[in-house]
């Protein structure tokens, strides 16, 4: 009938030299996976904090320490050395502020807001942005310095 032809080992496969280059590979080599996913960690590790920088201002330094934040991104209103107020990068008009906040803070769950004013502002100015704050329905609000400052219990300058 037919002739057939016997075969030894494994399917009649060749074994030698040649058998591993023709076999598909059966495991997932995750090294450049790895590699890629260390880079975009590092690169965002970089970048993060450069996007949350907004107005360039000089911040007075205090020895308070950092305020927990929630899941939702915080609301920042700036008050820059000229004068100028800025609800996160955006500049608003001090007559329109309490209009603008009251918006915002309709929308959002939290009422917590950072104020970061210059250190060379005069202080009545900061409190009338924080008395805007307050009409506009922010009643956490906490003020941004950068850390360093005096201490006042002998131990800092």
């Amino acid at each position: 009938m037919g002739a057939s032809v016997a075969q030894r080992g494994s399917g009649g496969r060749r074994r030698g030299r040649g058998s591993r280059g023709t076999r598909p590979m059966s495991e997932i080599n995750v090294t450049p996976f790895v590699d890629v996913m260390l880079c975009l960690l590092i690169i965002f590790m970089v970048a993060a904090p450069l996007m949350t920088v907004g107005v360039p201002i000089e911040l007075p330094e205090t020895a308070a320490e950092a305020l927990p934040t929630d899941q939702e991104e915080p609301l920042s209103v700036t008050l820059a050395a000229d004068g100028r107020v800025l609800i996160q990068e955006t500049e608003v008009p001090l007559a329109d502020l309490i209009t603008r906040l009251q918006a915002i803070a309709a929308e959002r769950e939290s009422q917590q807001v950072f104020l970061r004013a210059d250190g060379g502002i005069p202080y009545e100015q900061v409190m009338q942005v924080m008395g805007a704050l307050n009409a506009g329905g922010f009643r956490e609000i906490g003020l941004v310095t950068d850390a360093g400052g005096p201490a006042f219990n002998g131990n800092g300058g």
